[in-house]
C-alpha cells in the first residue's frame, strides 16, 4: 500500500447507523438555545389541532461543532437549490405561543 492510500485510510471514520436511528425522526420545528459552552437544538413535532408539542430529539453541540454544522447545512442547501431550485419560505418565523387550533379542555 502506498503512503497516500495509507494516509487516506487513517483519515476515514467508520460510522455505524442502527436501524432505529436510520428510520429518522420527523420534526417541523427546531428551537435553539445556547450557553457559553454548548448549543442545544430541540427538534419538535407539532401537529395541527393539538395544543401540546413534544421534543422528539435533543442534540447538544460544542460551539465549534455548531458553527461547522451551520456551514455544512448552508453548503448542502446551496447544492439542493442548484439541483432543484430555490427553496421558498411560505411561513414567517412563528411567534410563541404557537397554536394550530383551539386549546383542549379536560
Amino acid at each position: 500500500m502506498d503512503e497516500l492510500q495509507e494516509n487516506k485510510n487513517q483519515n476515514q471514520i467508520d460510522i455505524e447507523l442502527s436501524e432505529e436511528v436510520a428510520d429518522g425522526v420527523y420534526s417541523n420545528l427546531a428551537i435553539i438555545s445556547h450557553s457559553n459552552s454548548e448549543f442545544i437544538v430541540d427538534f419538535i413535532r407539532m401537529m395541527p389541532g393539538t395544543p401540546k408539542a413534544r421534543v422528539k430529539q435533543r442534540i447538544i453541540l460544542s460551539p465549534q461543532h455548531a458553527k461547522r454544522l451551520m456551514f455544512a447545512l448552508g453548503e448542502n442547501i446551496s447544492k439542493y437549490e442548484d439541483s432543484f431550485g430555490e427553496i421558498e419560505s411560505h411561513e414567517q418565523v412563528p411567534n410563541f405561543p404557537m397554536n394550530f387550533g383551539p386549546a383542549g379542555e379536560a
